[in-house]
């Protein structure tokens, strides 16, 4: 019965639709002029409209996770965060935490996986970011112990929290199910925002006298990740994936760095760094930086290595489509590129849900252990 769970809605809204039958039924006998009768109608009103607004407001909350617990939507949630630092096998990620699955048997991790809550430091760029990793259950079998796993990064868009990827899109528990249904092989998942330096959107630039965040992101990561887990130091061994602002770093970050990403999905992606107050001056007048940092500029002179690529927008309601046909012309073989164009979708958490299993699935068939 949680303030995010799909039990609360559907309660939500069974009594919104109750209540409103309710104050139609009733509303006859409630038509006199006492004073009883106005304080019904009245009250009538009030829950309908109450049990209504709420129902929305869990809807929205679900879809874009402003409260995690009824806790924190009240105010409740004032204990400081712990660190707790776990002997690993690199200096680049640290495990603050660890959480389960909510499957059957999703306390033992070869049966549910596993969720670290994590901190990353990046040797090169000196920038330190949070995330989340997910571990398959494959990961912790006896059977599987010495062997190696395919990993993807996952970004979300601007600013978003790394918690939207777990709660919000779901993507553990999507690829736990596709694994499990046989429609993808297990992969590890190593989630976060690409807002390394909050508030400023970064755009995952290296920006001159500022945060190095490709360095971050196409170096410094990809071997933080290799170091830590069982994960190949190949390009077939990694992909890339991201939604928004996210698929835009994840569709650059692999055409930079194709000796490390062998695979790139960006879900909504946008394809050149915006200028605007969020972002600050990322270039600095450097004409070359701001060329690189233009998606399209840099597929059409990428040398052709068997990188692949995925993109996805909508014939309706999503404004990235036209750069989408241009990106999907402008990839040269070797190279691959494939699509998910929806009929309808905006530029929000539904449509990206919808292209999620298929995206996994996707990548799932492009990079290896």
């Amino acid at each position: 019965m949680g303030l995010t769970s799909n039990t609360v809605l559907a309660l939500a809204i069974v009594a919104g639709v109750l209540l409103f039958a309710a104050t139609v039924w009733f509303w006859p006998k409630l038509s006199g002029r006492t004073w009883r009768a106005l304080g019904g109608r009245i009250a009538l009103l009030l829950v309908t409209q109450l049990a209504l607004f709420s129902a929305v407001g869990l809807a929205a909350n679900k879809s874009f996770l402003f409260y995690g617990s009824w806790a924190d939507l009240f105010g409740q949630e004032t204990s400081m965060g712990k660190v707790v630092d776990h002997s690993m096998s690199s200096e680049d990620i640290k495990v603050v935490d660890k959480q389960k699955l909510d499957v059957p048997g999703g306390g033992k991790p070869q049966v549910g996986g596993q969720i670290l809550k994590i901190a990353i430091t990046g040797q090169k760029s000196k920038i330190t970011s949070p995330g989340y990793v997910w571990l398959p259950p494959e990961y912790f079998q006896p059977q599987h112990k010495d062997k190696n796993f395919p990993a993807a990064v996952v970004l979300t868009g601007y600013p978003g929290t790394a918690e939207n990827l777990i709660k919000g899109l779901n993507y553990p528990m999507t690829a736990f199910k596709q694994a499990k249904a046989g429609k993808m092989k297990p992969m590890i998942l190593v989630m976060l925002r690409p807002t390394v330096a909050p508030p400023r959107d970064t755009e995952c630039v290296d920006i001159p006298d500022g945060p190095q965040t490709e360095t971050f992101f196409g170096q410094d990561l990809p071997k933080a990740i290799q170091s830590t887990f069982r994960v190949g130091d190949k390009p077939q061994n990694m992909g890339f994936i991201g939604n928004s602002t996210g698929g835009y770093c994840a569709l650059k970050i692999a055409t930079h760095y194709p000796q490390t990403f062998g695979a790139a999905a960006g879900l909504s992606a946008y394809y050149e760094a915006p200028d605007d107050p969020t972002t600050g001056n990322l270039f600095h007048g450097d004409e070359k930086l701001k060329k690189r940092a233009d998606v399209l500029h840099s597929v059409a002179n990428k040398k052709p290595s068997g990188t692949s690529f995925l993109v996805t927008s909508s014939q309706k309601g999503e404004p990235n489509l036209g750069d989408t046909k241009k990106f999907i012309k402008k990839v040269k073989g070797p190279d691959r590129v494939s699509s998910i164009i929806l009929d309808s979708g905006g530029h929000n958490f539904n449509t990206w849900r919808r292209e999620i299993a298929p995206m996994l699935v996707w990548m799932s068939g492009r990079i290896q252990a």
